[in-house]
């Protein structure tokens, strides 16, 4: 098991235990650094979603930065486990955990967010079949990050208004469209 740190907010510089699971790549912490720089050091009042939570970095981030509430979304059980350990060693009292499948949260979602977290496994299409619930997820004031193996410029009515590269790692904020 590897460890990833989490570098800001009331959690800065502490340690997460991260699950042995394919496809699972938590966000480097450079590039953490830029997004949350992006969005305003603090998200006070904000309530977050992380779809693919994997090691729950881009999420617990979020809570250690005065997110109000935070779901973490994950489907493999172990990564879970794990999820569920952070959440209790942090006391993350606002970061809510579920099991199971990303795409069927998005459509069933009953709550919208002010923002989503979009890290899937690489190569899989997850951006795609996530894009269609994306508008009923989010406030209209919204924001989404995107992590991908490539540029992602548009998804449907959301429109990069920042990107980076780091490595393989192409991340986006996106922002509704005023067209």
């Amino acid at each position: 098991m590897s460890r990833v740190r989490i570098v800001g907010g009331q959690w800065r510089s502490r340690l997460l235990e991260v699950t042995d699971a394919q496809g699972l790549r938590p966000t480097p912490d450079r590039v953490r650094e830029t997004l949350f720089n992006w969005l305003g050091q603090t998200l006070a009042g904000e309530h977050c979603l992380d779809l693919f939570a994997g090691s729950g970095i881009l999420g617990f981030e979020a809570a250690s930065r005065g997110a109000e509430s935070v779901v973490l979304v994950e489907r493999n059980p172990r990564a879970v486990a794990a999820l569920h350990n952070a959440a209790k060693t942090l006391q993350a009292s606002q970061v809510e955990i579920v099991c199971g499948d990303a795409v069927r949260f998005a459509q069933n979602a009953q709550r919208k967010f002010d923002g989503v977290f979009l890290d899937p496994p690489y190569k899989q299409g997850w951006i795609e079949r996530i894009q269609p619930w994306l508008d009923s997820l989010l406030k209209p004031d919204g924001w989404i990050y995107v992590e991908s193996e490539a540029t992602v410029a548009k998804l449907g009515s959301w429109q990069a208004v920042k990107q980076g590269r780091a490595g393989t790692v192409n991340f986006h904020l996106m922002r509704r469209s005023q067209e």
